[in-house]
C-alpha cells in the first residue's frame, strides 16, 4: 500500500492527487475534470469519479454533499474530525469534533443510539462576508421613473 492506503498510483491517479492537494476546498469532480484536462491530462470524467470514490473509500479524500453535489478534498488529518465549509467559496477548515457525551445524550432524549455521525456546518467565511457586505443591495439604489 502506498500513500493514503492506496494501492496502486497511475499517472491520472497523481495527476488527480496533484490537482487536488491544490484546491483550499471542496471541489466538484467535474471541476477536478477541468482543471486536470486545462492541465494537459488526458483522463476522462468517468475515470475522474472512479478515482475520487476510490480515494474516499479508502480515506485519502473528504467528501460532501453541497448543493445537491458531491464535493472531494484531500483528506490532511486522519483522526475523525468535522469541517466548517464556507458556501461562498468553499473554504473548508477541519475542526475537532463535538464531545461524544453530548451528542449520545441529544440521541437518547429522541430515542436513538448513534451508529455513526458526520458534522459539516456550512455558513460564509469573514472573506465572503466582507464580500457580500461591500456589494450594493438591490433595494439601496434608487429606482428611475
Amino acid at each position: 500500500m502506498s500513500e493514503h492506503g492506496v494501492a496502486r498510483h497511475t499517472r491520472q491517479k497523481d495527476a488527480l492527487l496533484q490537482q487536488l492537494r491544490g484546491c483550499e476546498g471542496f471541489v466538484s469532480a467535474q471541476e477536478l475534470h477541468r482543471r486536470l484536462t486545462d492541465s494537459g491530462a488526458s483522463v476522462g470524467l468517468a475515470t475522474v469519479y472512479r478515482q475520487l470514490n476510490s480515494l474516499a473509500e479508502s480515506g485519502a479524500v473528504d467528501t460532501v454533499r453541497l448543493d445537491g453535489q458531491q464535493m472531494f478534498r484531500i483528506c490532511d488529518d486522519d483522526s475523525h474530525h468535522h469541517h466548517l465549509i464556507c458556501s461562498g467559496c468553499g473554504k473548508t477548515i477541519e475542526i475537532e469534533p463535538p464531545d461524544m457525551e453530548w451528542m449520545r445524550q441529544i440521541a437518547r432524549s429522541h430515542g436513538f443510539k448513534i451508529n455513526s455521525h458526520t458534522l459539516e456546518i456550512f455558513g460564509l467565511c469573514s472573506e465572503c462576508q466582507h464580500k457580500r457586505a461591500a456589494q450594493p443591495t438591490r433595494n439601496s439604489t434608487p429606482e428611475r421613473r
